[in-house]
């Protein structure tokens, strides 16, 4: 299995962007959590200050596995303004790799117009950036290579969807029942 990058800016949400990297870490995945500004210590929409492993420039993706795409403002207008990170998602959705957003930061993939006839989510008000996609509303939407959450109360099902859909049911479970989520 490949790395999984998760990509922060200031203003991210740090329920969606922790509980993902905890989640995949415990379950065994290599997670690189990446700065999209210029420096390494990114400050979440409540002021939490995390330490990322790389900066976008200094990365190269050669083992890509999967991305994430964590919300929270202006974190996710972050994102939609990187342009580094816009050139990896489209190489990374032409070849078929997970792709999983959650809560404002679905509308980087529906400005790129990646989520078209797609099932989506997202925090409401967002929705109105997933173009052509079909908004659900629910917590969490998986629709081909695509996973997308609707917000920080969807955070914990977010993240054991994007394990499952890389890890499979089975470890998924193992896992739900060290979490003490299933017997």
């Amino acid at each position: 299995m490949g790395t999984v990058y998760v990509f922060l800016a200031d203003g991210f949400e740090e329920m969606e962007a922790l509980t993902s990297v905890d989640i995949l870490r415990r379950a065994g995945v290599n997670v690189v959590m990446v700065s999209v500004t210029s420096d390494e210590i990114v400050r979440g929409s409540h002021d939490i200050a995390v330490f990322c492993d790389k900066n976008i420039v200094n990365c190269d993706f050669f083992d890509v596995e999967a991305l994430i795409l964590p919300g929270g403002m202006p974190g996710a207008s972050t994102l939609d303004a990187c342009e580094d990170l816009k050139k990896l998602i489209q190489k990374c959705a032409a070849e078929g790799k997970t792709i999983a957003a959650i809560c404002a930061a679905p509308m980087v993939l529906g400005n790129m117009g990646l989520l078209q006839g797609k099932k989506a989510t997202c925090y409401p008000g967002f929705d109105k950036f997933l173009k052509g996609a079909e908004y659900t509303g629910a917590l969490v939407e998986k629709d081909g290579n695509f996973i997308t959450g609707k917000g920080p109360a969807a955070a914990f099902p977010f993240a054991l969807a994007v394990a499952e859909h890389l890890l499979g049911k089975e470890k998924v479970k193992e896992l739900k029942h060290t979490l003490c989520c299933e017997k």
